[in-house]
């Protein structure tokens, strides 16, 4: 990053600061709605900017330590000609400076991008409840976030073309049902593009129908709090010269029942998914070979939130995604996460992120703490094993094929805290993780061999 380029960032913060601390902290947010004279047209604007360090890399040819300053701005505009229609665009630039081409990805930028560009119908008093049909390109949440998500941490976002049909019932309870078809947009350049995303170059992000993604989706929530939610997803992936891959055809069923938290009260989730169908062994292009699909994934957790100062909450977690038993034969056993998130369970991502839903079994413990309105904070502790020894360490591309190296990966402790001197306006974060090697990190064959590595990030948010 320039000299010029810091000016004008650091400039641009400083402006906006100084505006917040002119204002009172108690005083409303100051939103750009509230200088547009008619309700029909609303803007939104988002700018975080974050500074991460991670020392001694734990990928697979990396060594060394890793600094990197990242940018993302989200400008989201919305009309409302008539009643019960929205049309909406939201533009995404996600940027990194001071960064080493090696460790850049589509995951980090995504230069000046179409984020989001649809239509919304709303319609009241449809069976009793409201229904939403939203079509063009969007974002998603569903349910857990684990398979589908708007990414929250990551500096780029999952963004879908198609189509997402919802319906909503309120009363007794609350009842949610949804379907949607899409076409996952595919981020520009490539990550194999190195040099090209260290200069930010801007490639406007594309979609095809040899890449199809859908889902139903069903949830109640009672009275009480107690929610069910049931989930079924298909995603369909077709090899091409231009984009090779392992023709997926997976189909994902998930199942989940929770008690969110509530004072002086016990919360817990229990989520479980089956994974079925096939995929080719490699993405080569000679490789025909198909591999018949069957994984699982399982998520518990059990917490209570104390009547006490700071409003402590304490919770056990253990978390268990298939990997696959045996290269050699013609089935695949490794779960695949889809599109979800995983900051909120296995750490921050970024440059750091060693963990993800696949070849994996964590336990984990976490408190959580509040001690004003504004500012809040957790520490956490898991232990990760590989749940098949011979399999991928998937985020890393370690591999020991002869399982000598056993399957206890690493002891991970995190903490983080976030303050908003200006609620809705401004949020500052500061966060930790430290990866204490284990065994399969020592003696993996293809493992870096750094010992432990620590991962600290500061990051601002703006918005208006």
């Amino acid at each position: 990053m320039n000299k010029t380029s810091r000016q004008l960032v650091y400039r641009w913060a400083c402006v906006f600061t100084l505006t917040l601390v002119a204002v009172q902290a108690d005083a409303e947010p100051i939103r750009f709605d509230d200088w547009i004279p008619t309700d029909r047209v609303s803007l939104r604007a988002n700018f975080r900017t974050r500074y991460e360090y991670l020392s001694e890399q734990f990928r697979a040819e990396t060594s060394g330590s890793t600094p990197i300053f990242v940018l993302r701005t989200l400008i989201h505009g919305r009309l409302r000609p008539t009643q019960g229609l929205t049309l909406g665009v939201e533009l995404e630039d996600s940027r990194a400076y001071d960064s080493e081409a090696r460790i850049l990805n589509t995951g980090i930028v995504d230069a000046t991008e179409l984020l989001q560009a649809y239509a919304q119908v709303e319609q009241e008093d449809i069976l009793g409840g409201q229904l939403r049909l939203t079509g063009g390109r969007i974002t998603m949440n569903v349910g857990s976030r684990r398979f589908v998500a708007r990414n929250r941490f990551r500096n780029t976002i999952n963004s879908f073309t198609g189509v997402d049909l919802a319906w909503k019932r309120q009363g007794d309870g609350r009842t949610l049902l949804r379907a949607f078809w899409t076409l996952p947009v595919q981020r520009l350049p490539g990550s194999g593009q190195k040099q090209r995303l260290q200069d930010n170059d801007i490639e406007f992000d594309q979609q095809s129908l040899d890449l199809q993604f859908w889902g139903l989706y069903a949830s109640h929530a009672y009275a009480s709090g107690l929610e069910g939610r049931l989930s079924l997803f298909g995603l369909h992936e077709r090899d091409t010269a231009d984009r090779p891959s392992r023709d997926r055809k997976l189909y994902t069923m998930v199942l989940q029942v929770l008690q969110p938290p509530a004072v002086a009260h016990f919360d817990f989730q229990v989520e479980g998914a089956i994974q079925w169908g096939q995929q080719r062994r490699t993405s080569a292009a000679l490789d025909t070979q198909d591999l018949s699909h069957l994984a699982h994934f399982e998520h518990l957790e059990l917490g209570y939130t104390f009547d006490a100062p700071w409003s402590p909450r304490a919770a056990l977690q253990w978390d268990y995604a298939s990997g696959d038993r045996d290269a050699t034969d013609r089935r695949n056993g490794r779960f695949d996460t889809l599109f979800g998130a995983r900051r909120f369970d296995f750490g921050p991502t970024g440059i750091y992120g060693p963990f993800a839903r696949s070849n994996l079994m964590t336990p984990g413990v976490r408190l959580q703490f509040r001690p004003l309105d504004t500012l809040t904070g957790f520490v956490a502790y898991r232990a990760f094993w590989l749940a098949q020894e011979r399999d991928f360490w998937v985020t890393t591309s370690i591999i020991d094929p002869t399982g000598d190296a056993g399957r206890f990966v690493a002891n991970q402790i995190e903490w983080r805290i976030r303050w908003s001197p200006f609620p809705g306006n401004l949020r500052l974060e500061l966060g930790y993780a430290r990866l204490f090697a284990g065994e399969y990190m020592r003696k993996a064959p293809t493992s870096p061999n750094q010992g432990d590595s620590s991962y600290v990030y500061t990051q601002a948010v703006l918005q208006f």
